[in-house]
């Protein structure tokens, strides 16, 4: 009998996917075991993606973060720009600027077991993406144009739901409030000698006037917009070098 967590579409896919295991399947949902493990890879911006315990889910904000960065990058048109990915996780942001943007795409993560299916889901989207294996603290960002970032942002005490359990909680959970990955990369940015033309975030819904405020003090050079969600909250930030022309 099909748990009322799932669509009829997943659960087709489920029992297609585990003909003789469905009961033990089912016990797994009932834990709130995410139903994209299970099947094994999700849509993204029209984009194959493969997803396992090693890599967080994407979600639905993150692909109107793409969205709305494609968008911004066709009105900007700067000619075969270098991008970054920071915490790529899954591979899925670099995988679909990658696929409607021409660029030179790089992207980082800690994790090397979230990398191995980065490179999976590059090969499988036939995209050329540089990889890389380190942390944020240690990146050296000079020469990109643009960075983009979906970091770990809810706060160690914040309540999450009870799936994300079996998500990497690195992936999820960051210092200082949630705003330890930000602070990071502004100041990073800040003491670059030549700055990029835009970064782009992926934020907690309450987190945009801290970081507005981290912006002011590490990046007065930038102009910020904070941007909503589909539920009318605030999700992303993009900040825009102010006199941005090409070097």
């Amino acid at each position: 009998m099909k748990p009322e967590s799932i669509t009829t579409t997943d659960w087709k896919i489920l029992k297609e996917k585990y003909p003789k295991d469905l009961e033990k399947i089912i016990k797994k949902l009932n834990q709130n075991y995410p139903v994209q493990y299970l099947i094994g890879d999700v849509d993204f911006y029209d984009c194959p993606i493969k997803v396992n315990e090693n890599v967080l889910i994407p979600r639905f904000e993150t692909e109107l973060l793409v969205d709305k960065l494609i968008h911004r990058l066709q009105k900007i048109k700067l000619p075969n720009p270098k991008i970054i990915d920071l915490g790529t996780g899954s591979g899925c942001i670099a995988i679909a600027i990658k696929k409607n943007i021409e660029c030179n795409m790089t992207a980082i993560d800690i994790s090397d077991k979230a990398l191995c299916t980065a490179k999976e889901n590059a090969l499988l989207n036939h995209v050329d993406i540089h990889f890389m294996s380190t942390k944020m603290e240690e990146m050296n960002l000079e020469g990109f144009d643009i960075i983009i970032s979906n970091p770990p942002y809810v706060a160690i005490e914040e309540p999450v739901g009870k799936e994300t359990r079996y998500e990497p909680q690195n992936a999820i959970f960051a210092e200082n409030q949630g705003l330890y990955f930000y602070q990071i990369i502004l100041e990073k940015v800040s003491k670059l000698p030549t700055k990029p033309h835009l970064v782009a975030f992926e934020i907690g819904m309450n987190q945009g006037l801290q970081i507005e405020t981290l912006k002011k003090n590490l990046l007065p050079d930038y102009q910020i917009s904070i941007e909503k969600d589909y539920q009318n909250r605030d999700r992303f930030i993009f900040l825009e070098r102010i006199n941005n022309e090409h070097n």
